[in-house]
């Protein structure tokens, strides 16, 4: 893989300089293209290809648009022999620590377009913001598909043999536009689009050349050619969409579904309405997801029927499982949001909840002594660990050890910035992770860590126990830790029955920690024990169930169909 840099630039003189600092150590050939830019802003970019040998700069007569320059830039690196072109934007707004992770899945799927999916702050202009929801409508009715999650995202990879030969054969936008049509003609042409999540900033002092009424006309009339386009396809695209191989994804390599906005109405609509308020919005967001969600569809009903075969009288399960058991099990995953909120706003009071094994927990705590807590992704974690802290005022640090709640975890933590609950996010179980918490436990805190789902980095370190009749991956990482951290260790399950809250606490073991010989021995047997008690609560109440991927797939298998495939090529 060849990559180069594409920059357009137009007048920006503020970010720059700074821009191209953070680029340089990448190593890459970076294509500057001065858009017609005035004569102070001009001298400078100069100034900056004559310091940096590295930067190319080309140069446009007059200002010909944001699109022009990127076409411009594109069809430079193409000439010189670049295989892709990394387009960044002047003006600060992309997170450049992301572009690693970009390039790594260039690497992986060298064929397709590899767009940023930006993730907001505060700093967005909210017009701007809702404007681009109508554009992903308009694009998702001209691609036939959900496949493009963000059209006007300007920080992305082109594969560019595919963009050259589109630029040879369609006529494109030259303005804002561009961003757009390139992005579905692309997709017409049959080039597939990945994402990768990036934050996005907008920078007080940043210039906009975004015309409002002119660009917005443009649009208008790019997508009304875009959609008799679109007709003219569809049969095309309907036989390209039921053609195409439909990717087996690891559950921890599945993105969050719901953007940080849209999570944050529904936070927003809670304070302001309520419940009441909140699931009359939900509904209709639930609804879309079960609608779209084709695999976690599958996957709730694949869970069902294997309970069913296990409980045939359970009550939530009569007759033939169909998708209207599965829209229960999606409705009853909305309903578990809205009682995580409320116990991370606090606003879940101990007369609402039925908690008779308290006395589990209460002499570790009492004498200050901390502990392992091994919970699942089955009922209402959050309600376990507000139980916890209600309880004996005791912190509670929570593992995540994936970013696929980051935007829901981000909205929680906005509710109630002053919460008691820590969450400590990583990306594998390491050293550095056990000596944090070593330190938690010795401070008698307990430390929540969940035991039912492997990960993309537990390649070769998982065990197989017996769950629901059938054999079904489970990490070795939670209970390697737990046997490190030499503490006790318990079970907790949070269930809704009969309309209130039950929290269920069993004692697990009193350490996991033994000598080497015997040690896969032991952690198979806690491995064991776990799922035995998983499968008697999640038989107990299937709905409760929010792991919506298929959870017996041999985790081995999986791990080979999603390692990325490295091309036999070098990076320039």
């Amino acid at each position: 893989m060849q990559l180069a840099l594409v920059i357009p630039n137009y007048n920006h003189r503020q970010a720059i300089k700074a821009t191209l600092a953070r680029l340089e150590p990448l190593g890459l050939t970076c294509y500057l293209v001065n858009d017609g830019s005035d004569d102070e802003t001009r001298h400078l970019l100069c100034q900056l290809a004559a310091q940096h040998d590295w930067v190319r700069l080309l140069h446009h007569p007059f200002n010909r648009g944001k699109g022009a320059a990127v076409m411009t830039g594109l069809r430079a690196a193409y000439a010189d022999g670049f295989s892709h072109a990394l387009q960044v934007d002047a003006d600060g707004q992309h997170d450049l620590d992301d572009i690693p992770k970009m390039i790594e899945t260039a690497k992986a799927q060298p064929q397709a377009l590899i767009s940023g999916l930006p993730q907001y702050d505060e700093s967005v202009p909210k017009g701007r913001l809702y404007g681009r929801y109508l554009t992903h409508f308009w694009v998702w009715v001209e691609t036939l598909s959900l496949d493009i999650r963000d059209s006007m995202c300007g920080f992305r990879i082109y594969p560019l043999a595919a963009t050259e030969q589109l630029f040879l054969t369609e006529p494109l936008g030259e303005r804002m536009d561009f961003d757009i049509e390139v992005l579905v003609k692309l997709y017409w042409q049959g080039v597939e689009v990945r994402h990768q999540p990036t934050r996005v900033i907008y920078p007080e002092d940043g210039t906009s050349h975004f015309q409002g009424f002119k660009d917005n006309v443009r649009i208008s009339a790019m997508h009304s050619k875009l959609f008799f386009g679109m007709l003219r396809r569809m049969p095309q695209l309907l036989r390209h969409k039921r053609s195409r191989p439909k990717a087996v994804k690891h559950w921890s390599r599945m993105g969050e579904r719901g953007s940080y906005w849209g999570i944050k109405l529904l936070a927003t609509s809670y304070k302001l309405g309520g419940h009441w308020l909140c699931r009359a919005i939900m509904y209709p967001v639930i609804c879309y997801f079960f609608a779209t969600g084709r695999t976690a569809r599958q996957a709730s009903q694949t869970f069902l029927r294997q309970v069913q075969r296990l409980e045939p009288k359970h009550p939530d399960l009569q007759d033939e499982i169909n998708w209207r058991h599965s829209l229960k099990h999606f409705i009853a995953f909305g309903n578990a949001a809205l009682d995580r909120i409320d116990a991370w706003c606090d606003r879940i009071k101990l007369s609402q909840v039925d908690f008779p094994d308290r006395e589990v927990l209460a002499k570790p705590l009492a004498q200050g002594q901390g502990a392992v807590l091994l919970v699942s992704h089955l009922g209402n974690l959050e309600l376990c660990r507000a139980i916890s802290i209600h309880q004996r005022k005791v912190k509670v640090n929570v593992m995540v050890l994936t970013q696929n709640a980051e935007n829901f975890n981000r909205v929680l933590k906005q509710l109630n910035p002053n919460s008691a609950l820590n969450l400590i996010q990583v990306t594998e179980l390491g050293p550095s992770t056990s000596m944090l918490l070593q330190q938690k436990i010795e401070q008698g805190e307990l430390v929540v860590i969940a035991g039912d789902r492997t990960s993309t980095s537990s390649e070769g370190r998982v065990l197989y126990a017996p769950f629901m009749g059938k054999e079904a991956p489970f990490p070795q990482g939670p209970f390697i830790l737990a046997s490190l951290l030499d503490c006790p260790v318990y079970l907790m399950f949070c269930l809704r029955e009969n309309g209130r809250y039950r929290v269920h606490v069993e004692h697990f073991a009193d350490t996991l920690k033994g000598p080497r010989a015997g040690r896969m021995e032991r952690l198979q047997e806690a491995v064991n024990n776990y799922a035995e008690r998983l499968e008697h609560y999640a038989r107990r109440a299937p709905l409760q169930w929010f792991n919506f991927f298929d959870f017996w797939r041999k985790d081995d298998e999986l791990l080979r169909e999603a390692k990325p495939q490295m091309p036999n090529r070098t990076e320039k």
